[in-house]
Formats: structure tokens, C-alpha cells, sequence
């Protein structure tokens, strides 16, 4: 039963990492939090749906589709909404973070309404045992998909050259401009790469609950901006970490008859952490001079 629930956790924990994985990115570089990545994850799920129900694609295109398409999405909303209020206070960008999440919320509830939406099959679900744990085939692939995706954020942050870029932005925005770095091509970048892997993370989860709505960017978005900050925010193996500890922390919840306090739990898990850690699981804290 126990090892049944940490599987069903991880696989939850896993598509909260993913989208972890775009706040803890844009706050490292430029100290924003994109309030709107929860609706990016929301589009790119209606793009998986419109791929497989219009276009008649399978999973690889209709994955492939909702992440280009969220990564230009994304690259936009950096353009339009966040570059030009960069250098003002910390509240402008945030009411614009917030007018975004509204607007995209609202522009997806005109064109499909606001009632929840079914993914249509495109995996023949199958299950496979092993002992007393049950795996099926989606769970499968939502983990070896989220694990690939990871490895290679982590492949391009560590050994790209525009990952190297990201990396010595986050330690110093103007430092890194002034020593020839594009810091705004590395924030576009940034957006994009963030965006794809929300985009993934949606046409994931409307796979594995077979439902997806206008709506669905709302609590996930939290509960992925919670996972962050409790892995470290900026701290991009911080993000994978809280995503999975706070996956498997839900499910286990409802398994012991929390089901009705299940958005609570992120949150209350969040507090608790942040009491002890402030700084997160595997955050650092920042020294500033004065």
C-alpha cells in the first residue's frame, strides 16, 4: 500500500516539478515570479487536446506542439508584459504577472467554456505489476518523459553555452551584462525553456486525469510555485526536488483521509518547511551588502 502511494506521488510529483522547474528559473535570473506560468501549463494542455482531437496526432506530436507553442507564448509575454516594467518597482510586474494569468484564464474560458474538457485517449493504458505495486503505462511514460526533460534542462544549464549564461545571470544580473552576456536574449530563453517544460507538464497531467480546463492553471500553479520555494527558489535541482516531495506528501495525504484538506496540504507543508528552513530544502542564503 505504502509503496503503491509513493509511486502514485512521484508521478504527480514529477509533472509538479516540471512546472517548477519555469518559476524557480525566471526568479533566479531577474527576481520575478511569473504569476502567469500556471496559465502557460493550462494553454499547452488545450494545445495537446486540439493536436490530438483536430489534427489527429499522437502523443509525441501533440507534446512537441504544446511546447513550441508555449514557447513562443512565453517569449511574448517576457516582451510585452514583464521586459518593459524591469527596472520599475517590484509591485509593477506583479499586478502585470497577475493581469496576464487573467487574460489568458479569461481568453481560453470564451473559446472553450468554461466547463472541463476531456482528453482524448491516445495511449492504449495497460498494467503491469510488480509485487504489491501496480504501474500502468501512463505513469510510465509521464515518468520517463519528465525524467528526460530534466536531464536535459540540466544537460543544457550545465554544459551549454546559454546555460552557462542563465548561470552567471543568477549570480549577477548587471555583472553579467557589463561582461558582454545578452542578458535579455538569456531571459527570453529562459521563458522559452520554462514554458516548454510547463507546456509538458499540461499535456502530462490531462493524460493522466484524462481532463483538462480553463481553470486547471489556477491551484497547480500554486502548488508548483509551492514546490519551488520549498525546494529554494532559484535553485533549479531545489524545483525537482519540492515537486516530488510535495507529490508524494498530497497523495500520501489523501491516502490517510486528508482527501478534503488536499490543496491544503501543499501549503501547510510549505509553512511548516519555511519555519524551520527558510531558505528552502536545498536553497542558500543570499548575502547583501549595505
Amino acid at each position: 500500500m505504502l509503496g503503491q502511494q509513493l509511486l502514485n506521488g512521484i508521478t504527480l510529483g514529477a509533472t509538479y516539478a516540471l512546472i517548477a522547474l519555469g518559476y524557480t528559473m525566471v526568479y533566479g535570473i531577474i527576481q520575478l515570479i511569473n504569476f502567469a506560468h500556471g496559465e502557460i501549463y493550462m494553454v499547452g494542455a488545450f494545445v495537446g487536446v486540439l493536436m490530438v482531437t483536430v489534427f489527429q496526432q499522437g502523443l509525441a506530436a501533440s507534446l512537441v506542439a504544446a511546447m513550441l507553442t508555449c514557447m513562443v507564448i512565453g517569449v511574448s509575454i517576457e516582451r510585452i508584459a514583464y521586459r518593459p516594467l524591469r527596472r520599475s518597482t517590484r509591485l509593477a510586474p506583479l499586478i502585470s504577472a497577475i493581469g496576464v494569468s487573467i487574460f489568458l484564464q479569461t481568453l481560453m474560458t470564451k473559446l472553450k467554456g468554461p466547463q472541463p474538457v476531456g482528453f482524448p485517449h491516445v495511449i492504449e493504458d495497460a498494467i503491469y505489476k510488480f509485487a504489491s505495486i501496480e504501474i500502468s503505462k501512463v505513469q510510465i511514460i509521464i515518468l520517463v518523459l519528465s525524467s528526460l526533460l530534466m536531464a536535459g534542462l540540466h544537460f543544457i544549464v550545465k554544459y551549454v553555452k546559454i546555460g552557462k549564461a542563465m548561470r552567471a545571470a543568477s549570480e549577477d544580473y548587471d555583472t553579467a551584462a557589463l561582461m558582454g552576456i545578452n542578458v535579455n536574449r538569456v531571459i527570453s530563453f529562459t521563458f522559452a525553456i520554462g514554458s516548454a517544460l510547463a507546456a509538458a507538464g499540461g499535456v502530462l497531467v490531462g493524460i493522466y486525469f484524462n481532463s483538462v480546463s480553463p481553470l486547471m492553471g489556477v491551484t497547480v500553479g500554486l502548488k508548483a510555485f509551492c514546490a519551488a520555494v520549498l525546494g529554494g527558489i532559484g535553485s533549479i535541482p531545489g524545483a525537482m526536488l519540492g515537486g516530488l516531495f510535495l507529490g508524494v506528501a498530497e497523495t500520501l495525504g489523501v491516502a490517510g483521509g486528508f482527501d478534503l484538506y488536499k490543496d491544503a496540504i501543499a501549503f501547510t507543508l510549505l509553512i511548516v518547511v519555511l519555519l524551520f528552513r527558510p531558505t528552502g530544502l536545498l536553497g542558500r542564503p543570499i548575502q547583501r551588502k549595505v
